[in-house]
């Protein structure tokens, strides 16, 4: 299979049968404020029956605290939402969901421990007394209607990542909802089950429901959107049919107001000397890894989540305690390398999850920079807190972090902002080793383009280890990859292999040829 998938979106698959309906959903001028910061302005949008809107737009531009609004999490300020042509007032997301509203999140909510039905029917009335046989085809059925594939017999536990998440989709169904959102639904999956998930889809389209698709992959809006929402700064851009976009460099253009290509002139730099080395190791989830990365180079580990990456990554960044001699960091043993460790020219990591394990989101960015850089900033017992406002603020304006303001909290910012501060704030530190854990993961074409440079731009003094979700990523950024299923490497490659890179679905199901 190759690692590129066809999106295109079959005639067949058409929605058919809506044209000139009423909208199902209508926001009225909804503003939402955070203090002084407006995320939403008067927004006003329509969503209709059997149509895929897309949202778009840059870091911060408020697409999420919009569909939090929608979905019941937030209250606006000013405006409302109707409902089939009435007021409705959300307080909880159990308003919005008994109004047929549902929202699909990247990180899952199900219980392991239960099966596909049981997780489907948690919590319904009438739920309690159905028997097993009965539960499961009541489920079978649904997935089937909607062309969602699973068993509902299966524990969760034992799911693959695209199947859990039919599993969230299910459950909304079941429920009943009319319209779904998606945020960023494709991270974390293989291009197969990308496009198994567009094909349902599809079928919700036939059947009257409304999508919308929150995604910063431009090929998978183009594929998918029937119409596209482009916000800009808290408000409505521009609305555009899908076919009045003229390609995804039109698309891009429209999002950011500049031409963006999103390629990188990936110049060559000078291999040094072995920055990581990982010999054999098996323990912590993992089995027989063997891995290195010299400086200037970039290796990217791929696969579907949950394959080992994240043991790999808590081994190598000192989370997680590895067997001995199977570490190697700069020429030295983990051991030792950990306990001699300093905050700068040594090593730096770029977690995932960037609003809890990278930073603290309760402090303002100040101290978040000090979080891994305080060594560089104290003279003795005493902190230079003054000069380590400059330097904040310097790298705040570098990387171009918005609102711009160093006294603002963690978790104020967007997920893209605040990822553009760990990355300025890891780089300040002119570490050796860099491991990169879904550096661009939410952020948006033109943050993408500026981290994916600035990566490069690091290899002059350092060797990546960069983990992602993101073939197109790995193979821009990447000099060899290396492909994980189960807890093992299926195989490592460079990118300039056109059959091995052919092959790389199938290695991320576990398959070799």
């Amino acid at each position: 299979m190759s690692s590129q998938q066809d999106f295109t979106r079959p005639e067949c698959q058409m929605a058919t049968g809506f044209e000139g309906c009423a909208p199902l959903i209508s926001l009225k001028g909804i503003t939402k404020r955070f203090g002084k910061v407006v995320a939403n302005n008067a927004i006003s949008l329509d969503l209709y029956p059997g149509r895929i809107k897309a949202l778009l737009g840059e870091n911060g531009a408020g697409k999420s605290t919009l569909m939090s609004m929608l979905a019941g999490r937030f209250r606006p300020d000013e405006g409302h939402i109707e409902v089939d042509g009435k007021r409705v007032d959300f307080a909880t997301s159990k308003d919005a969901i008994k109004a047929g509203i549902g929202m699909v999140y990247q990180h899952f909510m199900l219980v392991d421990t239960m099966t596909v039905a049981e997780n489907v029917l948690l919590g319904q009335e009438g739920s309690f007394f159905v028997n097993r046989k009965e539960m499961n085809e009541r489920v079978r059925k649904l997935a089937e209607d909607y062309e969602l594939e699973i068993d509902p017999s299966s524990q969760v536990k034992d799911l693959s990542m695209g199947e859990k998440q039919r599993v969230e989709i299910l459950k909304l169904l079941y429920r009943e909802s009319r319209v779904l959102i998606f945020d960023e639904p494709t991270a974390v999956l293989t291009p197969r089950e990308a496009f198994r998930l567009f094909e349902a889809l599809w079928a919700m389209t036939r059947q009257g429901k409304s999508v919308v698709f929150i995604s910063h992959k431009l090929e998978e809006v183009m594929a998918i959107a029937d119409e596209v929402a482009i916000l800009r700064r808290g408000e409505i851009d521009a609305e555009v049919p899908r076919d009045k976009i003229v390609s995804k460099a039109d698309l891009a253009c429209r999002m950011v107001g500049k031409e963006v290509l999103l390629e990188v002139n990936k110049e060559e730099v000078e291999i040094g000397e072995k920055v990581l080395e990982v010999r054999n190791m098996t323990g912590i989830g993992l089995r027989g890894i063997n891995l290195e990365v010299r400086r200037g180079e970039v290796l990217a580990i791929v696969g579907v989540a949950g394959n080992g990456q994240q043991e790999l990554v808590e081994g190598v960044c000192g989370m997680c305690k590895p067997p001995r001699d199977t570490i190697f960091i700069m020429g030295k043993p983990w051991r030792k390398f950990f306990a001699e460790m300093k905050w700068n020219n040594s090593m730096s990591y770029i977690p995932e999850d960037r609003l809890d394990l990278a930073t603290a989101r309760n402090l303002d960015l100040v101290d978040n920079m000090l979080l891994t850089t305080r060594q560089g900033f104290s003279t003795g017992p005493i902190l230079q807190r003054d000069k380590a406002a400059k330097v904040a603020q310097k790298l705040v304006e570098e990387y171009d972090v918005r609102p711009g303001r160093i006294q603002a909290l963690a978790w104020q910012l967007s997920g893209g902002n605040l990822q553009k501060m760990v990355l300025a704030r890891e780089l300040y530190r002119q570490p050796h080793l860099i491991v990169a854990e879904q550096p661009t993961q939410g952020l948006d074409i033109s943050a993408t383009e500026e981290v994916w440079n600035k990566l490069l731009d690091a290899r002059k003094m350092a060797g990546i280890l960069l983990v992602t979700g993101d073939l197109g990523e790995a193979l821009q950024l990447a000099d060899r990859v290396a492909v994980m299923y189960c807890g093992q490497v299926m195989d490592e490659f460079s990118v300039t292999d056109q059959a091995k890179i052919d092959n790389i679905g199938l290695l991320m199901a576990g398959v070799r040829e």
